[in-house]
């Protein structure tokens, strides 16, 4: 396991800062280009775990890519290049400090919230009379702050978000807007790979001319909950457990393991055999939502990998 990337610190040329995330690391290049790494940090319930997974970043930065260019006709996003499988570089925004999270099933944090007897989620209404994994009558946005490393990301209404002036009532409705089509998007991509898009979140940032535009992960299995649609019906008639592609068998495994990320509990030790088995899981979600092979990266060396991709590709342009 120990051929991962878990932490950088490279020191590029015209290098003006460094903003390390949960998973992603992102250094500024002379306040006009982003270079932003995934490394293979996992995080769940906000709290990133010890031991990186092999491949995840490539996992998640490919899939990333993929889907921005998918979208791009639909949505302006940040994406320039991507000289390396683990590396994205584009343009320098400044990120809107909340999460666009819209969920078209009643799934997840909903349903346990649900569970709990609420019957709101971010100001937003969820119907009497559902169960688990059930289809909301149509697509819910319920926003999150956007948390520091480490901390917990919070559950917002947009009359707070307004209120506070985190967003202005005009960047907002485009925000609403193009979170609505990506997921409409991301809806009809999952469909042709045999999977429903459950929900998930998208993240924008202001370019230095005022543009709003998509950042950071887009329809990942970190950022999105996916479901398998053959027998989705059935098993929800039958009251069974949804088969699904995201992380939340992570989660799951966490919470079997007495962790939800609660103050005083302690992340349980992960077994190189469990941890291959969730870089497995990783190259299956791949596979299954781009329809692709997984072709593995040289990880030999990641970090000198990585430099020399960026290096070469920063000397070029």
């Amino acid at each position: 396991m120990s051929n991962t990337i878990i932490d950088t610190n490279f020191n590029f040329p015209k290098q003006k800062s460094v903003y390390k995330g949960k998973v992603r690391e992102v250094y500024n290049i002379n306040d006009e280009q982003l270079v932003m790494i995934a490394t293979d940090r996992l995080s769940a319930f906000d709290v990133v775990m010890p031991k990186g997974i092999p491949y995840k970043g490539q996992i998640l930065n490919q899939i990333a890519t993929k889907m921005m260019k998918a979208t791009e006709d639909l949505v302006p996003n940040w994406l320039v290049a991507n000289p390396d499988p683990n590396v994205a570089i584009g343009h320098l925004c400044e990120p809107f400090k909340i999460e666009m999270v819209i969920r078209g099933y009643m799934s997840g944090h909903a349903a346990r919230e649900y569970k709990a007897g609420k019957r709101e989620l971010c100001g937003v209404e969820m119907p009497d009379g559902l169960n688990e994994n059930d289809k909301f009558p149509q697509p819910i946005i319920t926003p999150a702050t956007k948390a520091e490393m480490g901390d917990h990301d919070e559950d917002i209404s947009k009359e707070a978000i307004l209120q506070r002036g985190i967003v202005t009532e005009e960047d907002y409705a485009i925000l609403e807007d193009y979170t609505k089509k990506l997921f409409q998007r991301g809806t009809e991509i999952a469909a042709e790979r045999g999977l429903i898009l459950v929900d998930t979140k998208y993240e924008f940032g202001k370019t230095k001319d005022g543009k709003i535009v998509l950042i950071d992960e887009i329809h990942t299995p970190d950022s999105s909950r996916y479901f398998y649609a053959n027998g989705y019906q059935e098993r929800q008639d039958r009251g069974e457990v949804q088969k699904q592609l995201s992380k939340e068998f992570v989660r799951q495994w966490l919470i079997a393991n007495d962790f939800q990320g609660l103050e005083g509990q302690r992340v349980p030790s992960m077994s190189d055999d469990y941890i291959k088995t969730v870089s497995e899981r990783y190259i299956e979600l791949f596979e299954n939502i781009t329809g692709e092979s997984f072709v593995k990266a040289d990880v030999s060396n990641i970090q000198d990998r990585i430099e020399a991709n960026v290096l070469e590709y920063l000397k070029q342009n």
